[in-house]
């Protein structure tokens, strides 16, 4: 089999819906590793970065940025109009706060922080507990499950949507938005994928609009009442649009990441041959063990940012004004100048930091949320049926930047 990869004078061609690229970008990552962890990724076209040091202090570089049409015009970066068929989902990312810098983002975020900081999610802890053993009691009896559906998916789905304030039965359609959605992020996704996306994004909007609608006759203690009436930052309320885009990255991000990070998770412990007693045998070690989980086969491998400037690096490397390049999350994260046996899953290791909820401002928000789910869900899962493995070698989705497996088929 022809090797899904070439690397040479620090350009690399990898096309990422190659089959066998998707399926193992962490052979790409060793090479680049071992000879040019700072490359041009010819299939993007712009520079990659793939050490840990680089990618950590480029996160929190503020000469780069998640926004630059505020900055520069579509002519002069060579960018195409928008699509008419994509407007509705471009009107999501709009006021994105993965896409927005300060201090759109400063005065966004300061209204949401509060709901994901760590003492108020620990608090969910006990919910989260108990809506984990009720999905396990839906098909325990069973013997086998495929536990992406069953299981991973549906809880960060449920939970997040009960933060939000949205009813629980919501949770099915919520996920079928967001699937449809995040299809968006595929490398060279069809216009079939684009136009299903904008429905998706018509359809969840008005939804919003109308659960909005309702808040305002009859505010509730949830995450969206809060949004619509906290008191404003710089003098600024939220503006209804802003509330939308808000609620539909944090259903999208705080259910896809975490539905990923626990199938691949589950996958590698049941590869690993390491009896899950020991990895769940208390607090410490089950944290250790979803550190772990999080930076061996992290659920986000790229993140782009743009040269808010002319940027030079340490080192002579330079960017003009409206540059791309990216911050390679996942191979940070296998880096072995940071990490010893960086390609071997170890939950004892003491060297865990990983860059998988990135850094700087645009650090994720709901990471303490995340954190607690993965180690509640998978703690509970392996205590509840401690018989489980693997009943079929499992795949990856045809989406390379949100890399996650397609099907988790478990028995017991």
């Amino acid at each position: 089999m022809a090797s899904p990869f070439s690397l040479a004078d620090r350009r690399a061609f990898a096309e990422p819906r190659d089959v066998a690229f998707y399926q193992d970008p962490y052979a790409f990552y060793a090479e680049l590793h071992a000879r040019s962890p700072t490359f041009v990724w010819e299939n993007y076209g712009h520079w990659c970065f793939a050490g840990f040091k680089e990618v950590n202090a480029l996160l929190r570089d503020k000469r780069f940025g998640r926004q630059i049409l505020h900055l520069m015009t579509r002519e002069e970066l060579g960018m195409p109009e928008p699509k008419l068929h994509t407007a509705a989902f471009d009107q999501t990312e709009k006021y994105s706060l993965l896409a927005l810098e300060p201090p759109a983002h400063t005065r966004l975020r300061t209204l949401v922080n509060r709901a994901f900081v760590s003492r108020h999610v620990e608090q969910l802890r006990p919910r989260i507990g108990h809506l984990a053993n009720e999905l396990i009691d839906t098909f325990a009896s069973d013997g086998q499950a495929e536990l992406l559906k069953a299981f991973a998916a549906p809880l960060p789905a449920i939970i997040i949507a009960e933060m939000i304030g949205l009813p629980v039965e919501m949770a099915p359609q919520l996920l079928n938005w967001s699937n449809r959605m995040v299809a968006m992020y595929m490398f060279g996704a069809t216009e079939a994928v684009e136009h299903d996306a904008n429905r998706a994004s018509i359809e969840f909007m008005d939804y919003l609009r109308t659960v909005i609608a309702e808040r305002w006759r009859r505010p509730k203690d949830d995450l969206l009442t809060h949004m619509l009436t906290a008191d404003p930052v710089d003098g600024q309320k939220l503006l209804e649009e802003e509330v939308i885009s808000t609620a539909i990255l944090l259903l999208n991000a705080g259910h896809e990441a975490t539905v990923h990070t626990t199938g691949n998770g589950i996958k590698a412990i049941l590869e690993s041959g390491i009896d899950p007693k020991v990895l769940f045998a208390d607090e410490k070690q089950t944290e250790a063990t979803v550190e772990e989980c999080l930076r061996y086969d992290a659920p986000l491998h790229m993140f782009t940012r743009y040269a808010l400037g002319d940027v030079t690096l340490e080192g002579g490397l330079s960017f003009k004004k409206g540059d791309v390049i990216g911050l390679m999350l996942a191979a940070a994260n296998r880096d072995p100048r940071r990490f010893a046996n960086a390609g071997t899953f170890d939950p004892f290791r003491t060297d865990g930091q990983n860059v998988t909820f990135g850094a700087g401002i645009h650090f994720c928000i709901g990471a303490p949320l995340a954190r607690i789910e993965l180690e509640v869900a998978m703690k509970t899962l392996f205590e509840r049926l401690p018989g489980l493995r693997l009943a079929e070698t499992p795949v990856y989705k045809d989406v390379y930047h949100f890399h996650g497996l397609d099907r988790l088929m478990v028995e017991w």
